[in-house]
């Protein structure tokens, strides 16, 4: 059964100075890593832009349509593969959390609000005025990575920070809900989802943990993410339950059982339910 690969900044950095931190040019990077073309994970965050070219890129079975301007930013796990175009050109970014954050302090890379969840849109398009003014410190970061200096990982890292804080001022722009006071509770929710929805399904949980009503969860779901709380929780194990099901390393009964479903019947129908597929079905389709 074929298993989907996770990779590490080190399966795509060859400098020993600085292996938790990768940049290349899109040409380049796809040149000597033609496999990042099929599904596949990173354990890091990933950033890819594009200046030209067009394509499809699908993230965690959502589809994006590529073109000049594209940005993408990946959180670690979430799976990923694109179709791209003869002419695609552009940059590409792989970092470790750990690097950034060490390096940064008490700036954590969380903060910024496009990495706060993975209900976050992972995409935005910049048109040419953004284009002109984000490239430069890309094309920076090419020129800094190909000369050996003092202070060259400072200088990179620096670089790569002013990226998202343009990415930041964009993303506020685009998705201005992103900068709600419900924001706090949202990402104590998702924190607290991560670590407990394989268990624990039913939304008054989440509600007791974070001390307020299950009214007002719903309420702030509602306003951040125009979803309700059991919305978010079935979307969350509807994904987990996709990312097992495409790697085929377990059986079906078993990623039940992961998922906290010992009723194997009753995880069938809720898949079925959500998705209009049977997981069998979901997996042969992939």
């Amino acid at each position: 059964m074929k298993k989907y690969p996770v990779y590490s900044v080190q399966n795509f950095s060859c400098n020993d100075i600085h292996r938790d931190f990768y940049v290349n040019t899109f040409k380049e990077h796809l040149k000597s890593h033609s496999f990042v073309e099929e599904p596949h994970r990173h354990d890091s965050y990933l950033m890819v832009f594009f200046t030209k070219g067009s394509g499809q890129h699908e993230i965690d079975f959502d589809q994006f349509e590529i073109k000049k301007g594209s940005l993408f930013v990946l959180q670690p796990g979430q799976m990923h593969h694109w179709s791209l175009s003869e002419d695609i050109e552009g940059f590409v970014i792989i970092f470790s959390q750990e690097l950034y954050n060490l390096y940064f302090g008490q700036k954590n890379i969380n903060e910024y609000n496009f990495y706060h969840s993975i209900h976050n849109r992972p995409e935005m398009v910049f048109e040419e005025k953004g284009i002109t003014k984000i490239r430069p410190y890309f094309d920076l970061l090419i020129q800094e990575s190909i000369q050996e200096g003092r202070y060259q990982l400072d200088k990179m890292l620096n670089l790569l920070d002013c990226i998202h804080i343009e990415i930041a001022r964009k993303y506020n722009e685009t998705y201005s809900h992103q900068a709600h006071s419900y924001n706090i509770k949202i990402d104590k929710f998702e924190m607290l989802l991560e670590h407990y929805f394989k268990q624990e399904k039913l939304p008054s949980f989440y509600a007791e943990k974070l001390s307020i009503t299950l009214k007002h969860l719903n309420r702030i779901c509602n306003e951040i993410l125009q979803k309700t709380a059991t919305e978010v929780i079935t979307d969350r194990v509807i994904l987990e339950i996709k990312r097992m099901l495409i790697d085929k390393h377990l059986a079906v009964n078993e990623v039940a059982f992961k998922v906290g479903y010992e009723d194997y019947s009753y995880f069938s129908r809720f898949f079925k339910k959500q998705t209009g597929l049977s997981p069998t079905e979901f997996r042969n389709k992939k």
